[in-house]
């Protein structure tokens, strides 16, 4: 991948980034739905390799905080760029590599049911070396099933 000249260009390789050179989000069929700076949204469908009780149906536990953990990552990724938008874009884009989970909360709310789902995130904060954020997963229908909130080093 080249790397990104105008923040269109950013905006696009992160994208790229989170939606098809990561593995794992490839697994969970994640796409990026809205590169908001302050609102981004993953976007994924319901498969039968996501569930977790096969009675009902519903998603896997791990699937959710998986995915709320992935949108907590993207969210502190972008306010980080926000935080640095003085600095030249290649130097922006390498910030990714040092992004990683410190703690994070998970409050399953309703089981997931849906045929896709949207999880979305905001910065709470970004700090030097620490960004905080908040991550809420939607149903198809709107529903609230799960919350949390994440602490990730981003120095």
């Amino acid at each position: 991948m080249s790397l990104p000249k105008t923040e269109a260009e950013l905006l696009a390789a992160i994208h790229t980034i989170f939606a098809e050179k990561i593995p794992f989000n490839r697994v969970l069929g994640l796409d990026v739905a809205s590169l908001q700076h302050d609102s981004p949204t993953l976007r994924f469908d319901m498969r039968p390799e996501l569930v977790g009780n096969f009675i009902r149906g519903n998603l896997h536990g791990g699937v959710i905080s998986a995915v709320l953990d992935v949108t907590g990552g993207l969210t502190a990724f972008l306010g980080l760029q926000q935080k640095l938008k003085d600095e030249p874009l290649e130097a922006r884009i390498e910030r990714f590599a040092r992004i990683g989970t410190i703690d994070m909360r998970v409050d399953y709310l309703r089981p997931g049911l849906g045929k896709w789902f949207e999880s979305k995130g905001s910065i709470l904060r970004t700090g030097n070396k620490v960004a905080v954020t908040r991550m809420e997963m939607f149903n198809d229908s709107g529903d609230l099933i799960a919350v949390g909130t994440g602490a990730y080093t981003v120095a």
